[in-house]
């Protein structure tokens, strides 16, 4: 058995029946789209249909495979009996009528998988160390080409190429916005064309092994106009302050709390909106949150972003955004590219 079942066999209050592919994929190796996994104490079971159960025998080592029919949902319900918990975040309310229709008490449970996948071991730490390198090298390349006069959807496109030429297994998003469109913190790449002296702002995520990377920066296109010059050097000095607050032992809203407290004590107070950063891993987001409402507490081998923004509408936007793990000391920082404010003319 695997040590990560292991791990979450000991943290069990009831047999738990996991039904997020995610979940399952850390916790047995098998991936599929039609599974669920019944996790007791001493036994368990892997439930699919004809199409993936000889692979999921070939790919999982003492645990049981159960061909079940299609709908595995139904499969299940006869099967399950006592007190089951299950993952009341995934399950809908069409499968959880199918699943209370058979003789097990159902227990409502969030979080539990999600909480070990936070902390990563050295083989997940060492699959989003190399997804960081590669979204620096596709930057530092980005960074070298002519941003004008090509529009947002030309740039988000050269940027995905640039992320699988270093070497990405598949790029997740690449999210591009100029001038004013950088003021939408997602913005969808479109049809506008990059201006002289405005901000781009490009976000980009790929995965090596199925992990994660997640990175921003915001380029310059030539000379700008003060106020945008004052934002971002806000920003960078948030975000790096920000950056000495993680480590070990402190909450989500306490870090978050420290480079929104120097936006909201400057003249670009209410235009940082959203979240200081999330956990990064087999999904692009997961636990732990930076956010103001976070009681998260950080712990060595999370993985998390820091990234801070300044949205002014009509004008542009900034975001710097950095990956990095938690330790007991010092954040390892995992992202390099520079987050000087680089000409891209």
């Amino acid at each position: 058995m695997s040590e990560r079942i292991n791990r979450l066999q000991e943290a069990l209050e009831e047999p738990l029946l996991v039904t997020d592919q995610v979940n399952i994929k850390y916790l047995t190796g098998f991936n599929s789209d039609n599974v669920a996994l019944l996790v007791e104490p001493e036994r368990v079971r892997l439930f699919t249909d004809f199409r993936y159960a000889e692979g999921a025998r070939g790919a999982v080592d003492d645990i049981e495979v159960v061909q079940t029919q299609r709908y595995v949902y139904a499969g299940v319900a006869p099967l399950l009996s006592g007190r089951v918990g299950f993952e009341a975040a995934v399950v809908s309310y069409a499968n959880y009528e199918v699943l209370r229709s058979g003789p097990a008490e159902l227990v409502p449970r969030s979080g539990v998988v999600e909480g070990l996948r936070a902390v990563k071991d050295e083989s997940e730490l060492d699959a989003i160390r190399k997804a960081a390198e590669i979204s620096d090298d596709a930057y530092e390349r980005l960074s070298r080409e002519l941003f004008i006069g090509r529009t947002e959807q030309e740039l988000a496109w050269r940027m995905e190429q640039l992320l699988h030429e270093c070497g990405g297994e598949t790029v997740l998003f690449v999210a591009v916005g100029s001038g004013p469109n950088g003021a939408f913190p997602h913005a969808d790449p479109g049809d506008r064309e990059v201006k002289a002296g405005e901000l781009v702002v490009v976000d980009s995520g790929t995965t090596v092994g199925g992990y994660t990377s997640d990175c921003t920066r915001t380029f310059a296109t030539g000379s700008l106009p003060d106020e945008l010059k004052q934002a971002y050097a806000l920003c960078l000095e948030a975000q790096e302050a920000a950056l000495e607050g993680v480590r070990a032992g402190a909450t989500g809203a306490a870090v978050d709390a420290i480079a929104r407290e120097r936006i909201e004590g400057s003249p670009f107070k209410g235009l940082f909106g959203h979240g200081l950063g999330h956990g990064v891993g087999l999904r692009i987001h997961e636990a732990p949150n930076l956010r103001p409402e976070s009681e998260d507490v950080l712990e060595p081998g999370n993985v998390v972003t820091v990234e801070p923004g300044i949205y002014m509408p009509g004008k542009g936007g900034i975001r710097i955004e950095d990956l990095v793990v938690v330790t007991k000391g010092d954040a390892e920082v995992l992202t390099h590219f520079s987050k000087d404010l680089i000409s891209v003319e």
